[in-house]
C-alpha cells in the first residue's frame, strides 16, 4: 500500500488527485494538505511514501519546502509552471506533471512510484527476517542470518559460509550488502562480509571465525574499530 498526500493550496486540484488515486487499488490518502506547514506537521507524524507537490503555494514554496525535508518521501510535482521542471529533477523528483493532466498521465507517473515503493519495501523486509532464499546448482535454499559467519565474493560468485556447510551463489557481494542488517554484519574487505556475533578475535589485519580467518581492507580497518 502506497501512503501519500497531497499538497496544494486549491482544492479543485485535491479533487482531481484523489479521484484519480480513488481509481487505483493500492493507494491511501493519509491527508489533504493546503500549504506546506501543514504538511511538515503530516510528514514529522506519519509514515508517507510519496507526496504530491504543488509549487506555487502560500507561505513555502513547494521546492523550498522540499528542501527543508531530511529524508524526503517520494514526490510527484504538480504544477502549472513547466520553467521549474530542471530544478525538480535536480531534486530527485519521481515526476513532473504538467496541469492539468489526465488520467493516463498521471498512472504514468505513479507507476514509477510504484515500482520504486515496492522495491525498497521488499528489501526493508528482507532485512527484517529470520531468513532468506538464495539460489545454489538449479535449487533455492533458505539460510537463517544468524548461521551466517562469513560471506565471500570469489569472481562472479559469493561463497556463503555458515556454521553447517559451504553454498556457492552467483550474486555480487553489493546485492548481499542490501539483504544483511548493518548492524549485525560489517563489510571488513572488498571480497569479505563478516557477522558480528560470530567474531572470536581481531588481530592485527586478521578476524578469526570459528576455524577460519578472514583478512581485513586497510580501507576498512579503521571504519571496523569505530563500529566495535
Amino acid at each position: 500500500m502506497i501512503k501519500y498526500i497531497i499538497i496544494d493550496d486549491e482544492s479543485v486540484a485535491h479533487d482531481i488527485i484523489r479521484g484519480y488515486c480513488d481509481a487505483l487499488p493500492n493507494f491511501s490518502l493519509v491527508q489533504s494538505c493546503y500549504d506546506a506547514i501543514e504538511a511538515l506537521e503530516c510528514i514529522r507524524n506519519n509514515k508517507v511514501d510519496l507526496v504530491f507537490l504543488d509549487l506555487n503555494m502560500p507561505k513555502l514554496k513547494g521546492f523550498d519546502f522540499l528542501k527543508t525535508l531530511q529524508h524526503p518521501p517520494k514526490v510527484i510535482v504538480t504544477t502549472a509552471y513547466q520553467e521549474h521542471a530542471l530544478e525538480g529533477y535536480e531534486l530527485n523528483i519521481v515526476d513532473y506533471l504538467l496541469k492539468p493532466f489526465g488520467f493516463d498521465r498521471f498512472l504514468k507517473a505513479v507507476n514509477k512510484i510504484d515500482i520504486k515503493v515496492n522495491l525498497e519495501n521488499e528489501q526493508e523486509e528482507r532485512k527484517h527476517s529470520d531468513s532468506f532464499f538464495v539460489k545454489s546448482n538449479k535449487k533455492l535454499i533458505q539460510i537463517n542470518f544468524d548461521e551466517i559467519l562469513f560471506i565471500e565474493a570469489t569472481g562472479n560468485y559469493c561463497k556463503i559460509i555458515t556454521s553447517n556447510e559451504e553454498i556457492q551463489v552467483r550474486e555480487k557481494i553489493s546485492d548481499f550488502l542490501e539483504r544483511l542488517s548493518t548492524n549485525n554484519f560489517y563489510q571488513v574487505h572488498k571480497s569479505f562480509i563478516v557477522s558480528k556475533k560470530h567474531i572470536k578475535a581481531i588481530e592485527g589485519n586478521r578476524i578469526s571465525i570459528e576455524d577460519y580467518i578472514v583478512p581485513i581492507g586497510k580501507m576498512y580497518k579503521n571504519a571496523l574499530t569505530k563500529l566495535l
